[in-house]
């Protein structure tokens, strides 16, 4: 089956966020100078973008019009939704649930934005994470963020300037803690993973002189989300929104960082029985143990192919690997029709973390997981 893949940033801010800069003509151009396909705009509490007539296509940028939820902690990533979600009276975020709720009521859905965002004290920038995680019916969750990712590496003024200049050079990838959650999550059901960018353009100054701190013709070369869809663009707003929505929801998405190379081209897939399936697809795995995974990449790369958090098989190729061999004997239904398929991005590199705090999702998971037998 042939796959139309689309590049596109998800969780952005413009000039009608109360701490964005940029208005959306300028982030157009960037976006135009980039090559990006699609925008997933994410302004504060409010789809005034959509008001003023933004959504759609913009020359040959589609734009979609979403919303950020945004209390003191647990923001959320709306989209689809016909009216702003306002939590006024719960400015601290203390039941995401009910915001979740009313995203759903209007046929929309979200995305748990930044989970594990720490902020940075050194700049005064105060940590957005998620803290409540006795929550359902949500889509996904942002597993790699750009700012999240970016301002760890804030630890005095000196790296903080070395870290503006080369900001590609400092990501260290998603964090550990979030891979697991999501992992977590998906032993539960399917659970999207995308990217973030959260960029603000943020005006900054430095020795009387004021500065952008990452324009968006800059910024939109960090972290992408990828969304593959099974035909292509038509030109119609309504179809080409209503396409994508589609293949985001259903997981045929991956995310990387494209400073250095662009990922577009990047595909697996597993093939059994004589059927194929891609991205975010589900299948009970045959036990006669005929699940072929193949992965395709732009140019010469790592492959890891990591189950449960462990690293089950890597390889080094150019364009097309097949990993049947190594992976098979890991391959074990847990339950039938567990699924067996879930959603890589193209660059995943990240450290270990020292420690961890309490999560009761994940301890939860991990429990279950150590309790249940596999077939052999």
């Amino acid at each position: 089956m042939k796959l139309y893949d689309y590049t596109g940033f998800i969780h952005f801010h413009s000039s009608l966020s109360f701490d964005g800069h940029s208005p959306i003509e300028d982030i157009l151009r960037a976006a135009e100078k980039n090559g990006i396909d699609f925008l997933m705009l994410t302004d504060h509490d409010h789809l005034k973008a959509r008001e003023e007539g933004w959504e759609g296509w913009q020359k040959k940028t589609l734009v979609l019009v979403g919303e950020e939820i945004a209390p003191r902690f647990n923001h959320f990533l709306a989209f689809n939704i016909q009216e702003p979600v306002i939590c006024s009276g719960d400015p601290e975020g203390i039941n995401p649930q009910k915001y979740i709720d009313e995203v759903n009521r209007q046929g929309g859905f979200g995305f748990i934005a930044h989970p594990d965002h720490e902020g940075t004290k050194l700049f005064h920038v105060k940590h957005y994470s998620w803290n409540n995680w006795n929550v359902g019916d949500f889509a996904g969750i942002g597993v790699w963020d750009f700012m999240t990712d970016w301002q760890k590496s804030l630890h005095g003024y000196g790296s903080a300037l070395l870290s503006f200049l080369f900001p590609a050079l400092v990501l260290k990838g998603p964090r550990r803690i979030t891979l697991e959650r999501w992992d977590a999550l998906n032993q539960i059901r399917k659970t999207v993973g995308i990217g973030e960018l959260d960029n603000h353009a943020t005006v900054k100054k430095l020795l009387g002189i004021r500065f952008v701190a990452f324009p968006f013709h800059r910024a939109f070369a960090f972290i992408r989300t990828h969304v593959l869809t099974k035909t292509g663009f038509t030109g119609n707003n309504q179809q080409d929104i209503a396409m994508l929505y589609e293949s985001l929801l259903h997981g045929r998405c991956y995310f990387a960082l494209e400073y250095f190379r662009r990922a577009k081209g990047f595909q697996f897939a597993v093939e059994q029985d004589q059927k194929v399936f891609h991205m975010g697809d589900s299948l009970p795995l045959s036990l006669s143990g005929n699940a072929q995974l193949s992965v395709s990449c732009p140019a010469k790369a790592r492959i890891r192919v990591i189950r449960d958090g462990r690293e089950e098989c890597r390889a080094i190729g150019n364009r097309s690997i097949c990993c049947a061999r190594l992976i098979v004997p890991c391959i074990r239904p847990r339950t039938p029709g567990a699924i067996a398929t879930s959603f890589l991005p193209a660059v995943l590199q990240h450290s270990n973390a020292a420690s961890q705090p309490p999560d009761p999702l994940r301890d939860r998971c991990r429990s279950s997981r150590s309790r249940r037998s596999l077939p052999k």
